[in-house]
């Protein structure tokens, strides 16, 4: 009888993604030209030049199918970080994942995983933001109540290390914490750190700034030179 329930839990597992690749897989973009659609967007935004993304009647219909976004967004749940709106994108362009303080737990790794492995997607980044309250929060010591610690918790590392930088505490710890996240991403295994080996997916970090729309990209050499 178990045995006949895991078979069917698979059926199921497998009938769901079969339906995401059936619906067209991934958007046919590798890293470079996600990376790019994603900075033409937040200049569009910074700009106010919206293309404002298609999400219209014909849209909702054809992701009705199955989605086919082009990024993953690993994101601060700040309700002033929107990804959708920050890279002027539409319904279905981005799959976003939103903690706070831009963290990952093993289901945020997981939910990454998904993305690439299922449906394709080719870029990976880890979006922070100025002034953030769970960094901040980090930074001026001692012990949230429940399980908001575990945020903090999550978070000290990257403070630690800031504190050995000279510079603005609160900046530097934020960068950090987006690159230790994008450390944590790379070294998941299998799925992430095969696909990183493979040159299949790239992941990037980026911090956004509140007051004027603009996103500070960190990225590795390589993707630097590529972009000029």
């Amino acid at each position: 009888m178990k045995k006949a329930v895991q078979g069917i839990l698979t059926l199921a597992l497998l009938l769901l993604f079969a339906s995401t690749v059936l619906a067209g897989g991934a958007a046919g973009l590798d890293a470079e030209e996600s990376l790019k659609k994603l900075m033409d967007g937040n200049r569009r935004f910074v700009s106010e030049t919206y293309d404002r993304g298609d999400i219209g009647p014909g849209r909702r219909a054809e992701i009705s199918k199955g989605q086919r976004p082009f990024a993953v967004i690993v994101d601060c749940s700040d309700s002033r970080v929107v990804p959708e709106f920050i890279f002027d994108q539409g319904l279905g362009d981005l799959f976003v994942i939103r903690t706070a303080g831009n963290i990952v737990d093993d289901i945020a790794i997981g939910s990454v995983e998904y993305a690439v492995k299922h449906l394709g997607v080719r870029l990976v980044l880890v979006l922070g933001h100025d002034d953030c309250g769970a960094v901040k929060a980090t930074v001026a010591g001692g012990k949230a109540e429940g399980h908001i610690d575990a945020i903090l918790q999550a978070i000290r590392p990257a403070v630690a290390v800031a504190m050995q930088k000279p510079g603005n505490l609160l900046d530097n710890a934020i960068a950090q914490n987006v690159d230790m996240v994008i450390n944590r991403l790379q070294s998941a295994q299998p799925i992430l750190a095969q696909a990183l080996q493979t040159g299949d997916v790239r992941i990037v970090g980026g911090v956004y700034h509140l007051k004027d729309g603009s996103v500070d990209w960190r990225l590795p050499l390589s993707l630097q030179q590529s972009l000029r």
